[in-house]
């Protein structure tokens, strides 16, 4: 079974120092792998005594278990795949369209559904973002507020901190985060775990298997190429706009005419 599924259960009654030693296996999984517990212990700075009553308490019978899972939701985990779409690029034109019509390809309508149908519900909408994404996020609070949701996108750690206390179990979160595994996300995820709020996490990560993505109750891929310009990471979140975009669109097409008497898409020919 997966690492994160046996564990969720147990989160919210960890202590601050269980939490801290649940941070660091998340954050270390590979290379913790195949070593003893006298080994992981002295990498986390507590006793092997410690480090054992900690992993009974996230739902393991013994280390031998928790090392076992470790070893099985890492082999499972899907490496970063070359896809057709990513290779070096000869005719940038072409492979930014193949990204775009990818990321929407693969999105399930099911999935989409069940977004859209808690949209429904008007529920308070946060945006989460750091990096390149914040930016991106930018147009996409504009989108969503002029749908008429109330939305909240705090733009600084500060915000972000208080606006952690403003969540609560009917909220529906959005965590745009390309490479899925930035910290403040985590903690914050855990955060929400400890004090017992369960909103609904909707996630858009890259292409692989990542930390948000498998502490997130929906996730959506969105496909992308690494551009990096003087040291600075510019790369294209274009299919990041057009998953949120489609989700917004599918609600209109949906909710349309209940909510604010849409009349329909109006194509210009």
């Amino acid at each position: 079974m997966n690492f994160f599924e046996i564990v969720s259960p147990y989160l919210a009654g960890l202590s601050k120092n269980d939490q801290e030693l649940f941070d660091f296996v998340v954050k270390n999984m590979v290379e913790i792998r195949g070593k003893s517990i006298r080994e992981v212990a002295a990498m986390a700075y507590v006793s092997s005594a410690t480090f054992l009553r900690f992993v009974q308490k996230i739902g393991f019978s013994g280390y031998s278990e928790f090392s076992t899972v470790i070893k099985f939701t890492l082999l499972n985990q899907r490496a970063p795949e070359k896809q057709p779409f990513t290779v070096e690029q000869r005719d940038y034109r072409q492979e930014y369209l193949k990204n775009i019509n990818e990321s929407v390809r693969v999105i399930q309508a099911q999935k989409l559904e069940q977004v859209v149908n808690l949209l429904a519900q008007h529920p308070e909408v946060f945006f989460f973002a750091n990096g390149v994404s914040k930016h991106i996020t930018e147009y996409l609070y504009y989108l969503y507020t002029m749908a008429g949701f109330s939305v909240h996108f705090p733009r600084d750690h500060d915000y972000r901190r208080l606006a952690i206390h403003q969540v609560n179990s009917n909220s529906v979160v959005f965590i745009l985060s390309y490479h899925g595994n930035d910290d403040e996300h985590i903690t914050m995820l855990n955060d929400f775990h400890r004090a017992k709020v369960t909103p609904t996490i909707i996630s858009v990560t890259q292409a692989d298997n990542n930390i948000i993505q498998n502490l997130s109750d929906i996730n959506f891929y969105m496909f992308t190429d690494d551009v990096f310009l003087n040291g600075s990471d510019i790369t294209s979140h274009i299919s990041m706009i057009a998953i949120l975009e489609l989700i917004l669109y599918q609600y209109i097409e949906n909710y349309g005419q209940r909510d604010f008497n849409f009349q329909g898409i109006q194509t210009k020919q």
